[in-house]
């Protein structure tokens, strides 16, 4: 298996495409004026709070106060009130909390009035990123992600990740944890902690460590509501939370975010330092990698897949539905069992990538092609938990009924990705009609450009359609522009561009 992540970096924002075997698997976009990540923990201020929903609303200055239930304060939450008060007054300044003295748990059934009141202050984390009309959901049950392990403040647990399976492993990795974890502290050991030694684990912890002293000084004297901590920039998230041995590599078209990364990775994996790459290629990153075209064919309502099957995605507003559909492949099998069967498994691993794709999030159910045969079932059941097993976001799988319904509940934490894949017909409507009067336009653009000297060779970059018709046959109407102008025009087709798109491009640029 081979992985890789290409970076476009724009001034505004960042995609980042993460492909597994040249297949787009996790499509991401970091914009520079988002200021409510997953991750990101504020000193913010409470605001109503509701004995009847057992929830508070707090203002951590986004335009719709974000939700705080009773279940997410967290059983420390009295601990993290007193330590709060201390430091803003400056009456504490150990931030290891060795010698903080812990306050009493807080009641699991107990009410959110008689641990907070409005206009307090308050630690919170953002578990939720606002979506559509709601704003952030909240914890104050604080974490700091490393590489290896979550630092986990006022708590004493430690815990290891249920993907590993190896009860000696874990055995040994919790004696690890307990023999480096500092007091006051809670340890979850991650995925990606397995095999590794207590001085890589150690340097992992220390890291957080500082982070979380780095936060705890910005406490003091700070104005309610503010951001104190910020997660990991989403290139390093990625990186921390997936980066193995099947990553070949990593590839950039800005020469800044190349070093970063390098330095990251310096830290976290440094054998894989070479990995990383400057695009410098004319051809736009995300052509290079097919990636515009695995983007305009995996976004739409409808999304093809090999031997003819194809998926139909619905989005309601209680949930999403996924129809498989055979297609033509109805007569290619022994039977109408095997056909089913074969479109199911295929239809499986298409599912679990567009759930990752697409961040889709709450129900989802996925009407696979009905199969009598218990074994078949119990065969698409196992195929999809494997295909969802590379997914990090937390899910859970219900085996098919008998209808052939599989029900999957995919945690949401951020808005789901979606992206118009279709454009106006500009046929239609009185509106510009393309090619022929686009032909116009782009001669035109022609003998302006051609008139000067200094335009040596001259590229053409437009839709592919649009491609396709200027150089089809023999006698092209390309081949005209040479027989006229005596200068040879690359054309180069540009998935990313829509039907009246063009740009033509010189040695100068």
């Amino acid at each position: 298996m081979k992985t890789e992540l290409i970076i476009r970096s724009n001034s505004a924002d960042i995609d980042f495409a993460l492909l597994r075997d040249g297949k787009l698997i996790e499509l991401n976009n970091e914009t520079t004026d988002n200021k409510f990540s997953v991750g990101d923990i504020f000193l913010a201020k409470i605001g109503k709070v509701l004995t009847g929903l057992n929830a508070a609303f707090v203002n951590v200055g986004y335009p719709k106060d974000g939700f705080l239930h009773y279940h997410d304060l967290g059983a420390q939450v009295n601990s993290l009130n007193s330590f709060i008060k201390k430091v803003s007054t400056g009456k504490y300044k150990e931030f290891t909390l060795k010698n903080f003295q812990f306050e009493e748990d807080i009641n699991k059934d107990g009410s959110i009035n008689k641990v907070l009141k409005t206009g307090q202050n308050l630690l919170v984390q953002i578990v939720k990123e606002p979506i559509s009309t709601k704003g952030p959901r909240l914890s104050s049950e604080l974490s700091i992600a490393g590489r290896f392990l979550v630092l986990v403040p006022f708590s004493n647990r430690v815990s290891v990740s249920q993907k590993i399976e190896d009860p000696k492993e874990k055995e040994r990795l919790k004696r690890l944890a307990k023999s480096i974890k500092p007091k006051g502290f809670g340890v979850i050991l991650r995925t990606v902690a397995e095999g590794k030694k207590v001085a890589e684990l150690d340097k992992d912890l220390q890291n957080s460590l500082e982070r979380w002293k780095t936060m705890c000084k910005r406490i003091a004297n700070t104005n309610t509501p503010t951001k104190i901590l910020s997660e990991l920039n989403r290139a390093s998230s990625i990186l921390r939370d997936v980066m193995n041995e099947s990553f070949t590599s990593i590839v950039t078209n800005d020469e800044t975010l190349q070093v970063e990364i390098k330095e990251y990775l310096q830290e976290i994996y440094p054998e894989k330092e070479k990995i990383v790459k400057l695009h410098k290629s004319e051809t736009p990153i995300f052509e290079k990698y097919g990636i515009e075209r695995q983007i305009k064919t995996s976004f739409g309502k409808t999304v093809s897949m090999s031997k003819g099957a194809y998926l139909v995605i619905e989005h309601t507003e209680a949930l999403h539905v996924i129809d498989v559909n055979s297609g033509n492949r109805s007569n290619k099998a022994g039977s109408q069992e095997d056909t089913a069967l074969e479109v199911n498994l295929i239809s499986a691993t298409e599912i679990a990538r567009q759930l990752q794709l697409r961040d889709m999030g709450g129900i989802i159910v996925v009407d696979f092609i009905d199969m009598h045969k218990a074994e078949n079932r119990n065969k698409l059941y196992q195929h999809l938990k494997e295909q969802m097993a590379f997914d990090r976001t937390k899910h859970k799988i219900l085996p098919p009924s008998k209808f052939g319904l599989v029900q999957i509940t995919r945690q949401r934490v951020r808005p789901e990705l979606s992206i118009k894949t279709t454009e106006a017909n500009p046929n239609i409507n009185g509106q510009v009609e393309a090619p022929i009067v686009l032909l116009d336009k782009i001669e035109a653009d022609l003998e302006k450009f051609i008139s000067n000297p200094k335009n040596k060779k001259i590229q053409l970059n437009l839709h592919p359609f649009i491609a396709s018709y200027l150089t089809k046959g023999l006698i092209s109407i390309r081949f005209k522009w040479y027989l006229k102008h005596k200068k040879w025009i690359t054309i180069t087709p540009r998935d990313a561009y829509t039907y009246l798109h063009y740009k033509f491009k010189s040695t100068r640029d």
